[in-house]
């Protein structure tokens, strides 16, 4: 799809921006603010609209922000005095206000979104409350092959998607009944939402070709009117039920992290007085999804709050579990000193809520650490079988296979990780588990390659630093490693040797030799 202004276009599928019949080169939040600003033409984008659209929902400083919508004015030929195409908006935010010309059959659809269901007017049903959780509606996907037979495959990608998403127990999801009573109607997303008492809408379309399919998927917003996310998969279609399954696992896996990033948005919004134990919880999530030490912190601070609302919330005794765990491991806190805090808070969430995922995953976080390795990868796997598409359990199972010598599992797990959901807020940990995983293989330039990723990513990120420097130690490569043992000591103050030794839990004598061999080479005392 192509949207036209000026002497502008953007293609949306090769996210690529012309200018004057010329390629402009701007930067991935760059291209994305202006897109949705584009997109949004037909009203005042606030800027916390902007950082819950592009930043997923993470603190974005007012510079960095002013200096990306600069940047977006600048690549397509404005300015901040004369703002003939994106207009400021004082105290509300920006609007878009150039004449933008998109494909006939986009715009035919955007005319048909207007009509009333089936062109008849309907007695209105009663507006459905919200649920104590978030709410989600999926529509069934649009069949766009022009083929009526092909309605079982858009319609099976929808339940499919329905029935994961399901097994997310604190998600509130709408039975395939109610969401299918819209097929083939042109319907308002705001009527949607009102009738079936829900704050989120999932909508696509499917478009099968030969042997090709293309399928879009999007996650709506409704208070806001905004996109939190969106994709679009292009497929062979060699095995129609393994291209469902894997489409299916990539949507919910992205739509996952999209959502608590959205209810941890409205929940800073909301007074303190308000907030309930599933605020808090988002809330510690969010910070948690830093990966420094201070918001480690602030999320146990949060957790603990949430616990004291509901002793028995399963979720965020396992989230308080993995928090202190997490912290221990990448050298911010004492393992002897949080050990017991952390077994007390994942055995409690067992034992209140023995279906919630995070709960075993807080426990087989804690065992990995207590070296009961085989009872940490059950626990794992116990996680993974209660939500496929828990990713960070899935990515700390392949840590947890690496300590136990696995490094090749270890690795698919990782990169399994990395595939589902590409914009992870934990990515950068799943690049590092997976450089981790190529070291212990004596695969050291794939090592250093994934570390880079990792670390930039997240430039705290510890154990990205660790693994780069022991992996260029053992490469040879003495100006990388020591440039990467400077960045891990600021990361890292009290990393030694003997730290490496006795803190992380290593099951083979080898793989700890080797990685202690590492840093050696690096500097590292």
């Amino acid at each position: 799809m192509t949207l036209s202004f000026g002497d502008c276009e953007i293609n949306l599928e090769r996210r690529e921006l012309w200018r004057a019949k010329r390629a402009v080169h701007v930067e991935p939040q760059v291209f994305d603010l202006l897109v949705y600003l584009v997109q949004n033409r037909d009203r005042v984008v606030s800027k916390d609209d902007l950082i819950a659209s592009v930043w997923g929902g993470r603190i974005v400083s007012e510079s960095t922000l002013t200096s990306r919508i600069n940047a977006a004015r600048t690549a397509v030929g404005d300015n901040g005095r004369e703002q003939q195409l994106i207009r400021t908006i004082p105290r509300k935010g920006l609007r878009f206000i150039g004449a933008v010309h998109a494909p006939a059959d986009d715009n035919q659809q955007v005319l048909a979104a207007d009509l009333p269901s089936d062109g008849i007017h309907e007695l209105s049903r009663p507006v459905l409350p919200l649920p104590d959780r978030p709410a989600i509606a999926v529509l069934p996907f649009t069949n766009m092959s022009g083929d009526p037979e092909q309605e079982y495959f858009s319609d099976g990608i929808s339940e499919d998607i329905i029935t994961a998403l399901s097994k997310l127990r604190w998600f509130f999801v709408i039975a395939r009944n109610s969401s299918f009573i819209y097929k083939g109607k042109a319907v308002h997303m705001k009527q949607v939402a009102e009738e079936l008492g829900v704050g989120y809408v999932v909508e696509g379309s499917v478009r099968k070709s030969g042997d090709r399919v293309r399928i879009t998927a999007q996650l709506n917003d409704v208070s806001t009117g905004s996109h939190i996310w969106a994709e679009r998969y292009d497929r062979d279609l060699a095995d129609v039920f393994a291209v469902q399954d894997e489409i299916t696992e990539s949507i919910v896996a992205a739509i996952e992290p999209q959502l608590y990033a959205a209810e941890n948005f409205r929940a800073r919004r909301k007074p303190p007085g308000s907030l309930d134990a599933w605020d808090l919880v988002m809330r510690a999530l969010s910070h948690y999804w830093r990966v420094t030490r201070q918001d480690n912190v602030v999320a146990q601070a949060l957790l603990e709050k949430a616990i004291a609302i509901d002793p028995n919330y399963g979720q965020a005794l396992g989230v308080l579990a993995t928090s202190h765990t997490f912290s221990a491991h990448m050298g911010w806190a004492d393992m002897a000193t949080v050990h017991p805090i952390a077994e007390r808070a994942a055995l409690s969430a067992v034992q209140v809520d023995s279906e919630d995922p995070w709960a075993h995953h807080g426990l087989a976080y804690v065992y990995l650490f207590a070296r009961r390795f085989d009872d940490s990868l059950a626990e794992f796997e116990l996680a993974l079988r209660l939500n496929p598409n828990f990713l960070l359990a899935q990515a700390f199972y392949g840590v947890a296979l690496c300590y136990c010598g696995r490094w090749e599992e270890g690795d698919l797990a990782a990169r399994r990780a990395l595939r589902l959901s590409p914009r992870d807020p934990f990515s950068a940990l799943y690049y590092g588990i997976a450089a981790y995983a190529q070291f212990i293989g004596h695969h050291y330039d794939e090592a250093i390659r994934l570390s880079h990723e990792a670390v930039r990513q997240r430039g705290d990120f510890v154990g990205g630093h660790r693994v780069l420097t022991a992996a260029a130690g053992m490469a040879g490569k003495h100006d990388v490693a020591t440039a990467a043992l400077q960045e891990l000591r600021r990361a890292q103050p009290n990393i030694t040797l003997a730290w490496i030794a006795r803190d992380l839990p290593m099951r083979q004598n080898a793989d700890r030799a080797h990685y202690l061999e590492g840093f050696r080479r690096a500097g590292l005392a």
